[in-house]
């Protein structure tokens, strides 16, 4: 299976140009995706992708964020750390190269593919590696929100996530207290 088509682009023509350092790395992790099926390669493409979406949602993606993805799709995929850790830094590069183009698409595609307990676990999942660094951003819940729609379920699903994590979620958090300021 090629990684073009696992993150469903068909053709490699719309691919960017690559060095022959980074051919042989593609190459290298589409030969380790080979040993999935079609089927578990493809849902967990999606799930990486969508767990790098909302971790890369504040422009940066923390090591502590990519250490709970790793550990993520190694439990959901029964995987071995290496292959998960191949699986995650292909979702991470295709997020920041095609990020806002196929964010809504491969969601979609997820949620043609994974039944409700999925759908749930994935939502979890997301709280998990936006928490990573205890403390979840406003944007990064938005993004969470957003899935949420795309994947077609209901608000309450959403807040009951949510509830898991408000200890991390900044806007709950007490501002600082305003430095008071000094008088003439």
């Amino acid at each position: 299976m090629s990684l073009w088509k696992l993150f469903g682009i068909e053709s490699q023509d719309a691919a960017p140009p690559v060095s022959s350092s980074q051919a042989d790395t593609v190459t290298k992790i589409t030969a380790a995706l080979d040993e999935l099926s079609g089927e578990q390669a493809r849902f967990l493409a999606c799930y990486a992708y969508i767990l790098s979406r909302v971790a890369h949602a504040d422009q940066y993606v923390s090591e502590e964020e990519t250490q709970v993805m790793e550990s993520l799709i190694v439990s959901e995929g029964q995987l071995p750390k290496k292959m998960a850790v191949l699986i995650v830094q292909m979702a991470k590069t295709q997020n920041v190269l095609f990020g806002g183009i196929e964010n809504y698409v491969v969601t979609r595609e997820l949620n043609k593919i994974a039944n409700r307990k999925q759908k749930m676990s994935l939502l979890h999942c997301l709280y998990a590696v936006s928490a990573a660094n205890q403390s979840i951003s406003n944007i990064e819940d938005s993004e969470i929100r957003q899935v949420t729609r795309e994947l077609k379920l209901r608000h309450q699903d959403f807040i009951s996530a949510r509830l898991h994590f408000k200890k991390h979620l900044d806007i709950l958090k007490p501002s600082p207290s305003p430095k008071k300021l000094k008088t003439l």
